[in-house]
């Protein structure tokens, strides 16, 4: 019987170190690995003994593409453990943070790592010489991104203005003002650098697993809510643990996630969108539906399309939170810690981000856990490459390689904080 063997040694266009490995005998593909090869880095471990409030800074670090997410994560966590609540207005400015962040890199992702897959491009170099107007737009929509996490987070990359309780320091009404003049231009663009990436051809490939994300009430979902999966009920993030769980696999020193009963799920983009479609403005839902999306999808080739709609979403929704500011009382409510555990879920750009503290009775952590989205993405992307190779087996093996690459990054795996 024939054997092919396919191997990716370095997957391009991603965050971190990862590989994929095929094995097709006799025209079946047999087996399908996603590699990480990156070294855990023990953030769970070495955060046992600290300071109950150092979480939001230490997990700052596991990556500098989604930091905001996994301090939104942390403060959500450890205030519920001290049963703290903030200003109203303190919590749209975290909402305002998270804004920036997923301007930023839903805009790196779309223009310079995913663009290229559908555009026949193989270096990022390529996409600026070739639609120098599309990557000059997405290059000055994401430096506002970057502008929006500096003024609110203290820097745009590693922010460290969060704190247990709220903010050491909160930005002036003039501060957030100057950021105002940038957004006409990027809210008048967006929708036709959307329009144009519309028009690609995006391969058939349907999901047929759950999937899972925060859902808030009215809020298309960022930075608080309740765990909604697409076949039971809503779930308060406090019953994470009872109905999740992580696994090691011996190809990855990350590790993957599912239900306590096996079940594979998705999140990100195409979870939100799913789950949470009606909660976005008015002007993305009719963005959505003149690109064919207004009843959603289940391509994950098209998650390029809603990661835009979600771009122009958290732009309007910055452009609003900007206008309504109001300058809190004070930046922090102050905190005492308290024996006791606390757990947190927010949206990252790539999907659900899950911290759990157990805070001792000195006041330090005596215990964490952090649950990243790629971590809980690595099954299904092992599944979707290969489900696609099958369909496609009849290719060169370094055409299919590359084609199996673009399933991969449909997901934007962001592989630093999936080995945290």
């Amino acid at each position: 019987m024939r054997e092919r063997k396919l191997d990716v040694p370095i997957l391009a266009r991603v965050e971190g170190e990862g590989a994929l490995a095929l094995t097709i005998r006799g025209g079946q593909v047999t087996d399908v690995r996603l590699r990480i090869d990156e070294p855990p880095r023990f953030f769970e471990a070495l955060l046992r003994g600290r300071r109950f409030d150092e979480p939001v800074d230490i997990t700052a670090r596991i990556c500098g593409i989604c930091p905001v997410a996994h301090q939104m994560s942390a403060v959500q966590a450890l205030e519920s453990a001290c049963d703290v609540t903030v200003d109203p207005a303190v919590d749209e400015l975290r909402r305002l943070l998270c804004c920036g962040e997923w301007i930023e890199s839903h805009l790196l992702h779309m223009v310079m790592l995913h663009a290229p897959d559908f555009l026949g491009l193989h270096r990022r170099i390529d996409m600026v010489r070739e639609h120098r107007e599309q990557a000059e737009t997405g290059r000055r929509i994401k430096q506002l991104g970057n502008r929006i996490v500096e003024v609110v987070g203290g820097r745009a990359i590693h922010p460290v203005n969060v704190r247990v309780g709220g903010f050491h320091k909160v930005p002036s009404r003039d501060a957030l003002d100057a950021l105002l003049p940038d957004f006409d231009r990027a809210l008048a663009d967006l929708p036709g650098l959307v329009r144009w990436m519309a028009g690609f051809t995006f391969p058939d490939l349907e999901h047929d697993m759950g999937y899972v994300c925060v859902r808030h009430a009215i809020e298309y979902p960022m930075h608080r809510g309740a765990v909604a999966r697409s076949w039971a009920d809503d779930l308060r993030v406090e019953a994470w643990p009872s109905h999740f769980v992580e696994v090691q696999v011996a190809h990855s020193t990350a590790f993957h996630a599912e239900t306590i009963d096996g079940r594979m799920y998705a999140v990100g983009p195409l979870a939100r969108f799913e789950l949470c479609r009606d909660r976005m403005q008015a002007p993305v839902r009719e963005l959505a539906a003149e690109i064919g999306l207004a009843a959603g999808t289940r391509n994950p080739f098209r998650s390029l399309l809603v990661r835009g709609l979600e771009a122009y979403e958290a732009l309007l929704d910055a452009r609003r939170l900007i206008d309504a500011y109001r300058v809190p009382d004070r930046s922090f409510e102050p905190v005492t810690p308290r024996p006791g555990v606390g757990h947190g879920a927010t949206e990252a750009p790539r999907g659900l981000l899950y911290h759990r503290y157990e805070i001792a009775e000195d006041g330090t952590i005596a215990a964490a856990t952090i649950v990243p989205p790629t971590s809980q993405n690595q099954a299904v992307i092992e599944r979707d490459v290969k489900v696609f190779a099958q369909r496609h087996v009849h290719l060169s093996n370094a055409t299919l390689e590359r084609r199996c690459e673009h399933v991969v990054r449909n997901f934007d795996p962001c592989i630093s904080c999936s080995t945290h």
